[in-house]
């Protein structure tokens, strides 16, 4: 009996093993301007370009993520990489701390700021001129922390552990946000608006849905060469 119990122990450690190694949602890669979450050899990439004040893209998060999650990067199908095509200083201010703390934090950053975005954009049309003075006037940093301040995003990623100083250090990076801004600028010469995608580096056209995307997931998929 206790070789059995031995012997069925370490079957289970084995498909444990496996399964683990096979969830590839824990793999995240960060790049100078963006994240990488999956499979780094993958046979596809889906870059997805986004705005944290885009309610289509929050829209998109919301019913897309977790299809592409499940479906395709924790087997290993997919890479995703999130690309920040920022639009306006509450976007980088978003963006920025949403990147702070370890790479592996980045995804629930993300869906943190999605999930909140109605009401922080809600902060952002009753903003009264002064708060939106703060926002574009001053020493850059200052600007970010009154923005993060104003529109309750200290509060969102405090919930997630961080501490303000914490947040504060990641917001006074001002090479990081003329990373970001020269990034977006190249990358708003490629789309039309956010949410856009490119598949395997080619920007897809008129594709906004998840169904439209997994068409071309589906397609150059079949086109990769078999393992």
């Amino acid at each position: 009996m206790k070789r059995i119990l031995v012997c069925l122990l370490a079957l289970f450690a084995g498909v444990a093993g496996i399964a683990a190694s096979e969830n590839w949602l824990t793999t995240v890669e960060r790049t100078p301007v963006s994240h990488l979450v999956g499979n780094p050899d993958a046979p596809v990439t889906v870059s997805e370009y986004l705005s944290y004040t885009c309610p289509h893209c929050r829209d998109f998060s919301m019913q897309g993520d977790e299809v592409l999650k499940l479906a395709y990067i924790q087997p290993g199908k997919l890479r995703l990489e999130y690309r920040h095509a920022i639009a306006n200083p509450e976007d980088l201010t978003a963006t920025m701390l949403a990147r702070c703390g370890a790479p592996e934090k980045f995804p629930g950053n993300h869906a943190a700021l999605m999930a909140a975005q109605p009401r922080f954009n809600a902060l952002r049309r009753l903003a009264t001129k002064s708060q939106t003075d703060r926002w574009h006037y001053g020493d850059k940093a200052a600007r970010r922390r009154a923005i993060a301040s104003d529109l309750n995003l200290y509060e969102i990623l405090e919930r997630r552990g961080y501490s303000q100083a914490e947040l504060d250090r990641c917001l006074a990076d001002q090479a990081l946000a003329d990373r970001l801004e020269a990034s977006a600028e190249s990358d708003w010469a490629k789309i039309d608006g956010t949410p856009s995608f490119a598949v395997n580096g080619e920007v897809l056209k008129d594709v906004y849905t998840l169904q439209g995307l997994q068409q071309a997931i589906d397609a150059a998929s079949a086109a990769s060469p078999a393992e």
